[in-house]
């Protein structure tokens, strides 16, 4: 699952892994989802494709960690909303 960091695209979103300048795209994807925001996770979605966004969010949904529990409503909540913008722009 993990690829090279596209460097670019994640400068518009600094602070994800400020801890790891060399964290791969899927480690960035995963930390978005654990503080799930809309216009991030959108603009991720828009980027690297829905399908893999929800593949890094099963991953992490299978950690038992508080962090991952508190963020499980909001972040599933954006990804069912993107899902159905998906499927009715694709109507």
């Amino acid at each position: 699952m993990d690829t090279p960091c596209d460097r670019e695209f994640w400068g518009r979103h600094p602070g994800l892994v400020w801890s790891n300048r060399d964290a791969d795209d899927g480690v960035r994807i995963r930390a978005a989802l654990s503080r799930p925001r809309f216009e991030q996770l959108c603009d991720i979605a828009g980027h690297f494709g829905l399908e893999r966004v929800e593949s890094e969010w099963r991953y992490l949904a299978g950690d038992d960690a508080d962090e991952i529990r508190r963020a499980a409503p909001v972040a599933e909540r954006i990804l069912r909303n993107l899902a159905t913008g998906q499927a009715r722009a694709a109507a």
